[in-house]
């Protein structure tokens, strides 16, 4: 962690103010986009659906990954972490929380799009909150392990982050990471893409309604993708030999999916294209009292 009034190891002036600028853009992208689908949720009645219920959770996965880049970002402006060990713990824990659930999100969507398409049979209700709640209680568990002692939360190469520690590359960080990964990227991304892949199989036989069966993996892959090489390469041979700016570019790639994932499951789904209608007729229906006024 850099000392306050100077900078880390590795990084120049000009290079700290950057990542901070980076990471505030994505993060207030993040957080207004996101914040508009739950918006849309809240105020709309003819978005609480089962489906919506899977984006809704998306989004506050997303949601909370925003939030924890508008830390990082504040203490990369700084130029040092102003929050203590105590807070860089929180902040591992919290992060690591959110991107799970955002990885496990997308992949309870693609699975509640694939029942939908190729069953022909409606996501109950039950159905739906049971695949939230255990999003939301797995990414929790997973996320909770480090502070147990098994993995552990460090501050990133730019010392204003903190997140999975991966620098010491011991035997308990290699086992956890193995093991979680397993868990909570290559299911995951296993399910997404066969979800998809029997879509497009099913789409290719009755043309069933259109969505997007290509961005959802693809986001996984190229925003998660990056941090798991990263951890690889870590706890195979040490990072020794990756440079402290080249280990700052995977978290800035990932901060970006929370506003790949509004973009492609709000707007695909017709949420904010529902909200907009409800606006309009707000508008309508103001402008009719008036006349009749």
């Amino acid at each position: 962690m850099a000392e306050a009034g100077s900078l880390p190891t590795g990084f120049g002036e000009l290079e700290v103010l950057a990542v901070g600028v980076v990471l505030l853009v994505e993060a207030l992208a993040g957080l207004s986009l996101n914040g508009l689908t739950i918006f849309s949720f809240c105020t709309s009645p003819e978005l609480r659906t089962p489906s919506h219920l899977l984006v809704l959770s998306l989004a506050l996965a997303d949601s909370g990954v925003s939030l924890n880049a508008l830390a990082a970002a504040t203490a990369s402006l700084l130029r040092r972490w102003p929050y203590g060990s105590g807070g860089c713990q929180a902040h591992g824990f919290q992060g690591f929380a959110a991107a799970l659930a955002s990885i496990c999100g997308s992949a309870a969507i693609a699975w509640g799009r694939y029942h939908h398409y190729c069953t022909r049979s409606r996501l109950a209700w039950r159905t739906a909150a049971s695949l939230v709640l255990f999003v939301w209680l797995s990414s929790a568990f997973w996320a909770a392990l480090p502070l147990l002692g098994w993995g552990h939360y460090d501050y990133e190469p730019l010392g204003t982050c903190c997140s999975l520690g991966y620098a010491r590359g011991s035997r308990n960080f290699t086992s956890f990471l193995f093991v979680m990964a397993f868990f909570n990227f290559l299911l995951p991304l296993f399910i997404t893409v066969t979800s998809y892949r029997l879509m497009e199989q099913k789409r290719g036989r009755t043309r069933t309604p259109q969505v997007n069966t290509t961005l959802p993996a693809r986001t996984l892959l190229l925003g998660w993708g990056p941090y798991a090489l990263l951890h690889l390469c870590a706890a195979l041979a040490g990072t020794a030999r990756i440079p402290p700016r080249l280990q700052v570019v995977p978290a800035l790639i990932a901060k970006m999916v929370p506003t790949v994932n509004a973009v492609n499951y709000a707007l695909g789904s017709g949420i904010w294209q529902r909200l907009s209608l409800q606006r309009s007729g707000w508008d309508s229906a103001q402008g009719a009292t008036r006349v009749l006024r």
